[in-house]
């Protein structure tokens, strides 16, 4: 168990796979980014050079494993080692997107179960508590031995939504397993319906849709998922609804994975607005895209574990 001393230093570092939402939390804190070299030997190997004393500090590491995956988590692993060799008195890494999140679990023989295999290298490498957001499954929390704070981007995007005043709402979830966190959003908005959508995955890259549960004409609606990664399931459930009645669509995703054709697809599909966060940088230049920022969620996160307040005001959307 790791003690921290009341006084101990907070200290900010990023990798580079979201420097601009470091920066952004860091503004919120009102600190700087830890200074540290992370770049690469001549061979490609990953190269970490701390310039900051993190002896007895509350450091805290900011790094979206994503894209590309595995030099992102190598410089994670690796500034987490670098902080534990040189005695920082508590390791945090904030992941806002937590990649390999979608292998948890063998559905077929002779798999790997790569969200566990994640957990067991963070561990490893000396991380002692791991802040995220919007995990795939929420049980990858369970592959953990350390503290997990779980934090959810629908308390941004519901601020966003009471904005757009839409009339006649209704919430939609792209298939029956995103159906808790849709009805989620319709506990905190008034009024608003719950529709889903039936979907079989036939590959990684094709999904079919079937049938809509639920009345959607003549209603304005928004899917909400926590990934749009080939952009197949939104485009097709996207189509549907407007076959169905339903005036206009939104869709709101916490991860912009946008991967293989996803940007073409989403610029076909009649999507009136497509909302992400900045979990992961986003550029794609997509018309009707709008990007809000969990800067401000997860600086009130890091804020309060520092402080030793509780985090769990900031689970709910």
């Amino acid at each position: 168990m790791t003690f921290l001393a009341q006084t101990a230093p907070m200290l900010l570092f990023s990798g580079n796979s979201n420097r601009h939402l470091a920066e952004q939390i860091a503004g919120y804190l009102g600190v700087q980014l830890g200074d540290c070299e992370v770049g690469r030997f001549p061979d490609g190997e990953v190269r970490i050079k701390l310039k900051a004393d993190v002896r007895g500090a509350d450091v805290f590491l900011i790094q979206s494993t994503c894209a590309p995956v595995n030099d992102h988590l190598m410089e994670l692993l690796i500034l987490a080692d670098a902080c534990r060799r040189a005695s920082a008195g508590r390791i945090t890494a904030v992941v806002p997107y937590f990649g390999y999140s979608r292998q948890d679990r063998k559905d077929e023989g002779r798999v790997p179960i790569s969200a566990k295999l994640t957990a067991n290298l963070l561990e490893a490498a000396g991380i002692d508590r791991l802040v995220t957001i919007d995990l795939h499954a929420a049980q990858i929390q369970g592959f953990f031995d350390i503290p997990v704070d779980h934090l959810f981007a629908s308390k941004v995007f519901i601020k966003y939504i009471k904005q757009l005043a839409l009339p006649d709402l209704v919430i939609a979830s792209p298939d029956v397993g995103g159906m808790k966190m849709a009805w989620g959003y319709v506990k905190r908005l008034d009024s608003a319906l719950l529709a889903v959508i039936e979907k079989r995955r036939l590959s990684g890259e094709d999904v079919e849709v079937g049938f809509v549960i639920g009345d959607v004409k003549d209603k304005n609606v928004v899917l909400v998922d926590d990934i749009i990664s080939t952009g197949g399931s939104v485009a097709k459930a996207a189509t549907l609804l407007r076959e169905k009645g339903a005036r206009k669509v939104f869709v709101m995703a916490s991860h912009a994975v946008f991967c293989g054709r996803a940007v073409e697809k989403l610029r076909d599909a009649p999507l009136s607005e497509i909302i992400v966060t900045d979990t992961i940088p986003v550029t794609s230049n997509i018309e009707r895209l709008r990007v809000l920022s969990v800067a401000e969620l997860l600086g009130e996160a890091v804020h309060r574990i520092h402080t030793n307040k509780s985090v769990s005001t900031l689970f709910q959307g």
